[in-house]
């Protein structure tokens, strides 16, 4: 089955939220290793992009509060469970 979103196939998930945003998600997040330069040019685009489309900010609050409601599922907390166990004791000049 595919899934076409404005006549662009969107094949995974990044590939939705790029179509949802209408920005790739790098744009608002960066890429790891990213320069000074780069990271300057990236947020120099993204403030452009928010200038022309000051709606923007709240189309995407809108859109993540309809993915809660549809999909609560996908936040569920689980807690942690700390066992009050042994503790692994150190050995005098046993390297720590």
């Amino acid at each position: 089955m595919r899934t076409y979103i404005v006549r662009q196939q969107a094949v995974s998930a990044e590939d939705f939220a790029e179509l949802a945003l209408g920005t790739p998600v790098e744009l608002w997040l960066g890429v790891e290793g990213e320069s000074d330069e780069e990271r300057a040019a990236r947020l120099d685009a993204a403030r452009d992009i928010l200038a022309e489309h000051p709606e923007m900010p709240d189309d995407l609050i809108r859109i993540a509060a309809e993915a809660v409601e549809a999909h609560p599922e996908l936040f569920d907390v689980i807690p942690m469970v700390r066992f009050a166990g042994r503790r692994r004791s150190v050995r005098k000049g046993a390297a720590a």
